[in-house]
């Protein structure tokens, strides 16, 4: 797995060396740049300009690239040992999945569930997340619907995002585990999702407006929500 970008490639670095088996550089960097680099103790290749363009897919690698073992998904079961975990329901934004995950990461969800999807590109996951989705828990659940329900066995209650739900400035859930649900910008969750949580909640609006962008959202309920 190839990872790109001068944040994606420090975060590796600096966090998950034992992943790295080589490091790329594609344009000559600041002596304090190099330093963090060779900090890593990995062979260092250059590469020309030609190459680093393939590597990166055309994409913007500002010099720093790095071969690291592949990034996995996780068992699912493993999601119901955690106590705050939260589900992007049928989101595909490559940008809002980025930042939904460094958000997750930070505000200390447990388990991040990409829900109603079959697949999810973890090689630009890494880097719209500025690496953080190399230290979150992963989980990939083609069948939303069936999982939300796995998670309520599990003694999780699920918390929808929706326009009409209760006020998040006031909500409270003292339940010792707790699953955020997120949908897709335009078209929200379904209402079969809807009728299988046990909560919504939502952001009250000072002025007339439809929405928050989705990763926007997710940082203010994930830190309102949890506990």
């Amino acid at each position: 797995m190839i990872i790109f970008g001068k944040q994606p490639v420090l975060y590796a670095i600096e966090r998950h060396s034992d992943m790295i088996e080589r490091l790329f550089v594609a344009k000559e960097l600041d002596k304090k740049l190099f330093a963090k680099l060779k900090s890593a103790k990995k062979p260092i290749e250059v590469l020309d300009f030609k190459k680093a363009q393939a590597f990166a897919r055309g994409q913007n690698h500002q010099g720093m690239l790095a071969k690291i073992s592949p990034l996995l998904f996780r068992e699912n079961r493993e999601a119901y040992d955690a106590r705050f975990a939260a589900m992007c329901a049928g989101v595909t934004d490559a940008g809002n999945l980025g930042a939904i995950t460094r958000t997750a990461y930070a505000l200390g969800v447990d388990a991040l569930v990409f829900g109603g999807v079959s697949s999810v590109n973890l090689e630009t996951l890494i880097r719209a997340s500025s690496g953080a989705a190399l230290s979150t828990p992963l989980f990939l659940a083609p069948n939303a619907l069936e999982t939300i329900e796995l998670f309520r066995q599990k003694g999780f209650v699920a918390i929808a995002a929706a326009s009409d739900g209760e006020d998040a400035r006031a909500f409270k859930c003292d339940a010792p585990k707790k699953l955020l649900i997120l949908g897709a910008e335009g078209y929200g969750l379904s209402e079969r999702i809807l009728k299988k949580s046990d909560r919504k909640i939502a952001i009250a609006m000072e002025r007339e407006f439809d929405s928050l962008n989705v990763s926007a959202a997710a940082a203010i309920l994930i830190d309102r929500i949890r506990g």
